[in-house]
């Protein structure tokens, strides 16, 4: 989720790349059949020793169009990513599958308007080695031209938020049991795919590796977060502003890495704070009001703690007030007891199966 109203962004030019010529898409497909089309180009039979949806039907005409829209820029603007790369492993690279998962796989997604919360088309792109997954080498310019799209609100209304993983990681998270890829295997929707490369059958953990994997997550990374929390309180007393910001950056980001932890066994490789917390809340709904968006007031600290990762440490310019980092530890702490809520949920379902 993240809010309308985007400013453009610069961004090369993706129409120019030539696409895969065993994904090429007929040019002038309906928006339903160009994604269908481009989920099972080049195959005959699903490739995944799991076999996955691939069916749109439960979607309005509009977004499937957008969806076609957003895997075209993906595939374009990996294509171009790796085009000028000499090096023989960027050279070889392949984009191997586009999955939709979370709220719009499902069928529940939410759109309010006057609440400014939007759920994101979830997608998990998988690549064919892990070098690949660098997102400010290979997916930067990509996200910077979907958000410009989002900004103009022609070809794509919906926000777009992007995960990255090569076949081989995926493989070995599902091998370990891991809730968020399972969850993705039996909910999720192939886009796009290129046939030959499966994801291998899940082996799900017992009742006792579950809860003792989760007890465990749970227990490092709350304490890791409410130190952090406990130093950024102590900052502020202290008069160090620009300190306590970046430090309520760090329990919030340690936060939600820990209710993806208990809950999913698996955590994005982000420090971005918009990435985490729309993650968090589409996982768990009730994290929605942690962050108010309505007010300008409320919108501004939050753009501020979410700057602080950087700023706060490196920028001159950066300033931050009492009343805003009073706002912002008030907020923290809200989320802090959500988080705790949830985990303790989940730890608790756990303990009763095992």
């Amino acid at each position: 989720m993240m809010d309308i109203g985007l400013p453009r962004m610069p961004t090369k030019s993706l129409s120019a790349v030539p696409l895969a010529p065993s994904s090429m898409v007929l040019a002038h497909a309906s928006p339903i059949a160009l994604v269908r089309t481009l989920s099972l180009a080049g195959t005959k039979k699903p490739s995944n020793l799991h076999p996955m949806n691939c069916s749109l039907d439960h979607l309005p005409e509009g977004k499937q169009r957008e969806l076609a829209h957003v895997v075209e820029t993906v595939r374009a603007g990996f294509a171009e990513a790796i085009a000028s790369r000499t090096q023989p492993r960027f050279r070889a690279g392949k984009l191997l599958k586009i999955v939709l998962f979370g709220s719009y796989a499902r069928g529940d997604w939410i759109e309010d308007p006057v609440g400014r919360y939007f759920s994101d088309y979830d997608l998990l792109v998988v690549v064919n080695h892990d070098d690949l997954t660098d997102i400010a080498e290979f997916w930067e310019a990509t996200e910077n031209r979907l958000l410009a799209d989002l900004s103009a609100g022609t070809v794509l209304r919906t926000p777009v938020s992007l995960i990255y993983h090569s076949l081989a990681d995926v493989n070995d998270k599902l091998r370990l049991g891991r809730y968020f890829f399972m969850d993705i295997l039996k909910d999720g929707i192939v886009l796009f795919e290129e046939p030959g490369f499966p994801f291998v059958e899940p082996m799900p953990l017992t009742r006792e590796q579950a809860l003792k994997e989760t007890q465990d997550y749970f227990n490092d990374w709350f304490e890791s977060a409410s130190d952090f929390l406990d130093s950024a309180n102590d900052a502020v007393r202290r008069g160090k502003s620009k300190l306590a910001a970046f430090l309520f950056h760090q329990a919030v980001e340690r936060l939600y890495h820990c209710l993806f932890l208990t809950r999913t066994l698996w955590s994005p490789k982000s420090h971005n704070l918009n990435r985490l917390r729309d993650m968090a809340e589409e996982l768990e709904p009730t994290l929605t009001d942690v962050w108010p968006r309505a007010g300008r007031f409320e919108k501004w600290c939050y753009a501020l703690l979410r700057d602080a990762y950087v700023k706060a440490r490196y920028s001159p310019s950066y300033r931050i007030s009492a009343d805003e980092l009073a706002w912002i530890a008030e907020r923290v702490k809200v989320l802090q007891d959500k988080v705790k809520s949830a985990c303790d949920a989940r730890i608790e379902d756990l303990a009763r199966a095992a």
